[in-house]
C-alpha cells in the first residue's frame, strides 16, 4: 500500500505525523477522527503556489461543505482562505474563524430570505442561482437599504468523469442558469437598484481526475465574460469552483497534481482575460483536495466473523462515514497496530449499523485481525464528520487535531444526553 507522505509505519504502529495512532485510540477512544493540521497546511501552500506562479490575482475560497470543523476552518483562515459558503451555519463558522466577509460567497440553490437578508447584513457576496433568487435577493436588500454584490452561477452543461450525484455542471443538474440564458440574467439584475454584478461563478462538479473538464468550464467562462464586457459588466472575479479530486486508491488512481490543473486552466484564462483586456481575480473553491488526506478515521474490531466471507465488525459505520455506502467511495484501510504484519486474510470491514449496506471496506486484504485490533481508515477528512449523523441514536465520535507533536480535541464526543438534549416532551404525553 502507498501511504500519503504523513503518514508512515514505525515498529508496526501506523503513524500520522508525530504521532502514533494506536496510542491515539487509547488515549481519546474510538471511533475518532485524527486530523493533521500539517497537513492541511501543506496541500494549501501547494495547490496556492501552483495558480500564483501563472497569476497573482488568485483567491482561494474553501469549499466549507467538505469539513465543517472551526479549527479546520482557523487554519485556513490563517493561511489567507476565504470560503465557499452553503448555509448561516458555514458563514457563521467562517466569520468565527477570522475570514472576512468580503473572502466568502454564499453559494446554494435554494436559499432563504434569512439566508439572503444575513448575506446583506454581513455585507457577503451572493452567487445567484436563478432569476427568481435574484429578485427576492433584491427584494430583501432594498428593504435593509443596502446594495449586495452578486455574481450568477453559470450551468455549463459540462459532463465531467465523477460520480453522478456529484456532477454539479450537467445540463441536467439543479445548479446554476443555462450558459444560452445567462446574458439575460445579468441584464435584469443591472435594472435592479440593490443588486451589483461583479462576478462570474461556476462549479462542475467533484472528485474529478481529469484536467480537461476544468479547461473547457473556464473556455465557456470566458465566452461569458466577453458577453458581459458588451453590456457593461467587467468582472471583478471569475470563479470556477472546486472539484478537484484526490487518488483515495493511491496504487491505481491517476490524480491530477496541482501543477497539472494549474498548467490546463491558467493558460486558457490567461489568454482569455488578455484578449478581453480585463484582469479579474481567479477563484477557486477547493475542499476535497485541502482537507481529505488530512484525516484518518480509527475504528476499534469488536468481533470477526466467517460466514460467506469473513467480517471484521468495528464500532465505527456509515453514520460516521457515508461515502462508501452513499456513493460506493473507495477508502484504503489499514491494521493500525499491526500496520507491518503480512495480509493473510480477506476482510469486509463493517459497522454496527442496522442496515446490510454498512460496509466501510469490501474484501480487502489484511492481516489476521481480532477483537481489539484498531482499523485506520484513510482519507476520511472530506464529507467523513460533515456528512455523519445519529442514525440508530448513535453519539457522534470525537475530531483531535495533531500540530507537530500536539493533540487535541477540536470536537468532544457526543454522549447518550446529547441525543435528548433537543427533544421536547410534547404536552399530552407529560
Amino acid at each position: 500500500m502507498i501511504l500519503p507522505p504523513h503518514l508512515s509505519v514505525r515498529d508496526g504502529h501506523l503513524w500520522i505525523g508525530e504521532h502514533d495512532t494506536v496510542g491515539l485510540a487509547e488515549r481519546f477512544g474510538t471511533p475518532l477522527y485524527v486530523t493533521s493540521e500539517d497537513r492541511i497546511r501543506e496541500n494549501f501552500q501547494r495547490l496556492s503556489g501552483a495558480l500564483t506562479a501563472h497569476y497573482k490575482k488568485v483567491r482561494i475560497l474553501y469549499a466549507a461543505k467538505a469539513n465543517g470543523n472551526l479549527a479546520v476552518f482557523k487554519t485556513l483562515a490563517s493561511m489567507g482562505a476565504g470560503a465557499d459558503v452553503f448555509s448561516a451555519g458555514e458563514v457563521a463558522l467562517a466569520l468565527a474563524s477570522g475570514m472576512r466577509p468580503e473572502s466568502l460567497l454564499f453559494n446554494g440553490s435554494s436559499k432563504t430570505p434569512s439566508d439572503h437578508a444575513l448575506a446583506v447584513e454581513k455585507g457577503i457576496r451572493v452567487s445567484v442561482d436563478s432569476v427568481d433568487e435574484l429578485r427576492q435577493l433584491d427584494a430583501v436588500a432594498k428593504e435593509a437599504g443596502k446594495t449586495v454584490e452578486i455574481a450568477f452561477r453559470v450551468n455549463p452543461a459540462i459532463d465531467v468523469p465523477t460520480h453522478p450525484k456529484i456532477a454539479t455542471g450537467l445540463a441536467t443538474s439543479k445548479f446554476g442558469i443555462p450558459a444560452g440564458q445567462i446574458l439575460d440574467a445579468y441584464r435584469e439584475a443591472l435594472a435592479l437598484e440593490n443588486v451589483n454584478p461583479v462576478g462570474i461563478h461556476c462549479h462542475i462538479g467533484s472528485q474529478i481526475l481529469a484536467v480537461e473538464p476544468f479547461a473547457r468550464e473556464v473556455e465557456v467562462l470566458i465566452d461569458v465574460a466577453r458577453d458581459l464586457l458588451d453590456i457593461g459588466v467587467d468582472p471583478a472575479f471569475i470563479d470556477i469552483g472546486g472539484g478537484l479530486g484526490i487518488p483515495y486508491r493511491r496504487e491505481t488512481d491517476r490524480a491530477p497534481t496541482p501543477e497539472d490543473y494549474a498548467g490546463a486552466v491558467m493558460p486558457v484564462f490567461l489568454r482569455g482575460i488578455k484578449e478581453l483586456g480585463i484582469e479579474p481575480e481567479f477563484w477557486v473553491e477547493p475542499g476535497r483536495w485541502l482537507v481529505a488526506d488530512s484525516t484518518i478515521l480509527l475504528t476499534r474490531v469488536n468481533s470477526t466473523k466467517t460466514a460467506h466471507k469473513t467480517f471484521a465488525n468495528v464500532d465505527a459505520g456509515f453514520n460516521l462515514l457515508i461515502r462508501p455506502t452513499m456513493y460506493d467511495s473507495y477508502h484504503e484501510v489499514v491494521a493500525a497496530n499491526k500496520a507491518d504484519a503480512p495480509a493473510v486474510s480477506e476482510y469486509s470491514v463493517t459497522g454496527p449499523i442496522c442496515e446490510t449496506g454498512d460496509i466501510l471496506a469490501k474484501d480487502r486484504m489484511l492481516p489476521e485481525l481480532a477483537a481489539g485490533d484498531i482499523i485506520a481508515v484513510l482519507d476520511a477528512g472530506a464529507y467523513g464528520f460533515a456528512m455523519s449523523s445519529q442514525y440508530n441514536s448513535r453519539p457522534r465520535c470525537a475530531e483531535v487535531l495533531l500540530a507537530g507533536k500536539e493533540a487535541a480535541l477540536m470536537r468532544r464526543a457526543e454522549t447518550i444526553e446529547d441525543l435528548t438534549a433537543t427533544m421536547v416532551t410534547v404536552p399530552w404525553q407529560e
